[in-house]
C-alpha cells in the first residue's frame, strides 16, 4: 500500500525498511542502557540520535520532490565547504575569493534544475578552475599562492562538484526508472553508509591486517573485503526495485563500484585529517563528527555511480 502518493512504491518501502532498522536498534539501546547502567556504549547513542535526523531530512527531501532534492543537496555541498575553508590555512587576503566559491554552489546546482548537463559537468573543473586563481593573482600576493589555489579548488571539486552529481540523479528522465531519482538516490545512499557500516563491523570482527598504516590504521583487509562483498549482496537485493539495471552484471558491477570507491573516499579524508592533525572535521553531527566526516564516501562513489548508471541508461 502506497502511503505517499508522489513517492514511488520501492522508494517508500526502503524508508520504511531503514526506519524499522533505526527503531529495532534504538530500542536494544536503551533496554542495554537499563539493564547495564555501566556499560559503555561510547558514540553509539549519539551515533543514533545522528542517524535519526540525518534519516528524517533526507526521507522528508525524497518525499517533497525533485526542488526540495536539489536544495537539499545544495545545503549539504555549502555545509561541507564551510566546514572546508574552517579548518584549513586559508591566508587572509584570500577571503574576498571565498565570496566567489560559495557562489558557485547555487550557479551549480541551478544547472542541475535546468537540466542543463554541459554546464553541470564543466562549471566547476574548468570555469571555476580557472577564475579563481585569476582573482588571487589580480588581489597581488604570490606568497603561498600555490597552496591556497589547490586547497581551494579541492575544496570546491569534493564539496560540491562531487556531492552535486547526487542532485542530478534527481532530475534524469524517470521513464528510464520506475523508481525515478528519488530510487537512484536511495539506492547510493543505502549503499555508500551500509559499506562504511559492513566494513566497520567486518575489520571490528576478522580484522588484523590493515591497509593503509600510516593513513588510516583501523582500516583493515578483511575490513574493506567484508565491506564490498556486503555493499554487492545490498545492489543484488535491491536493485530490480530503486534502479534502471536490467542484467546481474550491470548490478553486480554497481555494487563493486560503490563498495570500492566508497573505501578510497574514506582514507583520502582521513589521510586530509592526519595531514591537518585533527580527529573530525566538525561537530555539526554528534557522534559523526562533521558533515565532511559523514560525505567522505559519497565523495568518490557520487560521481562514479552518477557516470556508471549515466553511461548504461541515459
Amino acid at each position: 500500500m502506497n502511503w505517499i502518493p508522489n513517492l514511488p512504491q520501492a522508494v517508500e518501502n526502503c524508508i520504511l525498511i531503514v526506519c524499522a532498522i533505526l527503531m529495532a536498534t534504538t530500542l536494544v539501546v536503551r533496554v542495554l542502557v537499563e539493564v547495564k547502567p555501566k556499560l559503555d556504549l561510547g558514540e553509539i547513542p549519539s551515533r543514533l540520535r545522528s542517524w535519526w535526523i540525518i534519516t528524517v531530512l533526507v526521507s522528508l527531501a525524497l518525499v517533497l520532490g525533485r526542488p526540495y532534492l536539489v536544495f537539499f543537496f545544495a545545503l549539504v555541498s555549502y555545509l561541507a565547504l564551510k566546514e572546508f575553508y574552517s579548518i584549513i590555512p586559508t591566508r587572509r587576503v584570500d577571503r574576498r575569493v571565498l565570496f566567489w566559491a560559495y557562489l558557485s554552489i547555487p550557479v551549480q546546482y541551478l544547472w542541475i534544475e535546468m537540466e542543463w548537463y554541459g554546464m553541470f559537468i564543466v562549471f566547476i573543473p574548468v570555469y571555476l578552475f580557472l577564475f579563481l586563481p585569476l582573482r588571487m593573482v589580480l588581489i597581488g600576493k604570490p606568497a603561498g599562492f600555490l597552496n591556497a589555489a589547490g586547497t581551494m579548488n579541492w575544496a570546491l571539486m569534493t564539496s560540491v562538484f562531487c556531492i552535486s552529481h547526487i542532485a542530478y540523479l534527481a532530475v534524469l528522465p524517470a521513464n528510464v526508472n520506475p523508481s525515478g531519482g528519488a530510487g537512484l538516490i536511495l539506492y547510493l545512499l543505502i549503499l555508500t553508509e551500509g559499506n562504511d557500516v559492513a566494513q566497520f563491523f567486518w575489520g571490528k570482527t576478522l580484522g588484523r591486517t590493515p591497509i593503509s598504516p600510516t593513513v588510516s590504521p583501523n582500516k583493515t583487509l578483511a575490513g574493506f573485503l567484508g565491506g564490498v562483498l556486503t555493499t554487492v549482496g545490498l545492489a543484488w537485493f535491491l536493485a530490480p526495485y530503486l534502479t534502471p539495471f536490467d542484467n546481474t552484471k550491470h548490478i553486480l558491477i554497481s555494487g563493486v563500484i560503490i563498495g570500492f570507491s566508497g573505501y578510497i573516499g574514506d582514507i583520502v579524508m582521513s589521510a586530509f585529517k592526519r595531514d591537518l592533525g585533527i580527529k573530525d572535521t566538525g561537530s555539526t553531527l554528534p557522534g559523526h563528527g562533521g558533515v565532511l566526516d559523514r560525505i567522505d564516501s559519497l565523495t568518490y562513489t557520487a560521481p562514479l555511480f552518477f557516470h556508471y548508471t549515466y553511461y548504461l541508461y541515459y
